[in-house]
């Protein structure tokens, strides 16, 4: 945690800020990441870095997990989206900021491994589905936030749409296996949609199923 909160000062020129919120650092304290990554990995369970976990997909690093959770800015009372549910791990620290969490993984095995890893850890207010997360989940629509593990090549109308006016999407864009752009889009009270640039990052691809 420590690593983290370092990184977050470091890096204040370009986020904005040079604190985590104090339910931020307790979501990310009291959700053992361990539990979210195979026993292979288990020496670097808590390593401030990203780590495989099968099928071409990793974990993030603890730092942009905290970082991409901050600029989302949750709510107790949200409903939020998450693009890429992987092991679990972002999906249950949302859980604790908020009311509801659906997350959508395109990897079928992934799914179920997240949802039995949710379920056993008690959290009861994350909602795991197999599903094409460049369309998002408009029979859950609209959401509070939306947050996406995987890099698109451009900004996915379906989500922009699905955001409430207020809302905000967490999105890294740029080309595939190749340095990318950590974005914020924020929809204003009139439906508008506007987008900043944080920084740069580097996150597995964005696969459109189709």
């Amino acid at each position: 945690m420590e690593r983290v909160l370092a990184e977050t000062r470091e890096t204040a020129h370009l986020t904005g800020f040079s604190e985590l919120s104090d339910r931020v650092i307790k979501a990310i304290a009291t959700t053992p990441r361990h539990c979210f990554i195979p026993p292979e990995q288990q020496d670097w369970a808590y390593a401030d870095a990203p780590l495989p976990i099968g099928r071409g997909q990793t974990i993030s690093q603890p730092f942009i997990v905290a970082l991409m959770t901050e600029l989302l800015a949750p709510g107790p009372e949200d409903v939020v989206l998450e693009i890429g549910a992987g092991s679990g791990y972002q999906a249950a620290i949302l859980a604790h900021l908020v009311q509801q969490v659906y997350t959508l993984e395109r990897i079928p095995e992934l799914a179920m491994m997240a949802t039995q890893r949710l379920q056993e850890l008690g959290f009861a207010n994350v909602t795991v589905c197999v599903g094409n997360g460049v369309q998002g989940w408009e029979e859950q629509a609209p959401f509070d936030g939306i947050i996406v593990t995987a890099a698109a090549t451009e900004t996915p109308p379906a989500l922009v749409r699905q955001l409430k006016p207020g809302g905000r999407l967490v999105i890294p864009v740029g080309p595939p296996h190749r340095t990318q752009d950590l974005r914020v889009v924020e929809k204003d009270a009139q439906g508008v949609a506007h987008s900043r640039s944080v920084l740069p990052v580097v996150f597995v691809p964005l696969i459109d199923r189709g």
